[in-house]
């Protein structure tokens, strides 16, 4: 229930006029047409119609307590306060002062989305950038799929890290899970699609390709014009049914091959620049 709406600085006079004039509170209450108990509380305090709240002493917390809590906050990366709070078992101390105490040596992040590169796939990336330095990027269709998971926040949850910290890198599973997957690409200033995946259908070799010649062959590259075929290049990521010799000998046969296929490094989400448009 809300508070009651205090008395007005019209009311309060009134109140005054009216017992000068010898009325009853009860009668008072009657012609303001408010609480009987408001206007006796106002008679009884002549200040304010309802006492401020007197807010409790906040709960101390100790030196000691303070070096468990940096400590905690250090070896539980992306933790809530309250979870840190409680791994040193201190109790007893609201968030808000939880809070206070941990915005002087740690401070509320995500996790970092990158892949976990090794020397192979740096040198791969390096090989891809030195081949398509001087290439068109505006003539290339950049594809993927992603899934809108129904297990968890993907990319939203926060937590505490260590002041000069670097934040734990967020794992991602390609596969698997409720949810609903989609299809797209993107060239230039168009969008291609997004075209979704029929529930229950795995992406295999097999189903990719029917996938691609229903929706994306079917519905938007035949539309094309023959120089447009000509200069466009298909790039797509080396998910096992996109790199398979089964896929690749389907999309030659549609005239997507050598040159028209991108080369793609392992491990390379970020150098695509439709992870934007999920974003």
């Amino acid at each position: 229930m809300g508070q009651k709406k205090d008395l007005t600085g019209s009311e309060k006079s009134k109140i005054v006029r009216y017992l000068a004039e010898g009325c009853s509170s009860l009668k008072i209450a009657k012609l303001l047409k408010r609480d009987h108990r408001t206007i006796k509380h106002f008679i009884q305090n002549s200040q304010q119609g309802r006492k401020k709240r007197v807010e409790k002493p906040r709960r101390k917390i100790t030196a000691h307590e303070l070096r468990k809590v940096k400590r905690a906050a250090a070896k539980m990366p992306l933790a809530t306060s309250l979870a840190i709070f409680q791994s040193c078992n201190i109790t007893g101390v609201p968030k808000s002062t939880r809070c206070a105490i941990l915005r002087d040596m740690a401070e509320v992040r995500k996790a970092e989305r990158r892949p976990p590169l090794n020397k192979t796939h740096k040198l791969k990336r390096q090989d891809w950038a030195k081949k398509y330095l001087k290439t068109d990027f505006s003539k290339v269709l950049w594809t993927d799929e992603m899934r809108v998971s129904l297990d968890g926040p993907d990319g939203w949850a926060r937590g505490w890290i260590g002041k000069g910290q670097r934040a734990p890198v967020q794992l991602r599973r390609q596969q698997g899970g409720g949810g609903v997957l989609v299809w797209a690409g993107i060239i230039k200033d168009e969008l291609v699609g997004p075209f979704r995946v029929e529930d229950g259908v795995k992406l295999n070799s097999q189903s990719y390709c029917q996938f691609l010649e229903d929706t994306f062959f079917k519905q938007w590259y035949r539309k094309k014009s023959a120089s447009f075929k000509k200069n466009m290049i298909f790039m797509q990521d080396n998910a096992p049914s996109h790199a398979s010799k089964y896929s690749t000998v389907w999309l030659a046969r549609k005239g997507i091959k050598e040159d028209k296929l991108m080369t793609w490094p392992p491990c390379s989400p970020d150098l695509n620049p439709i992870e934007n448009l999920w974003s």
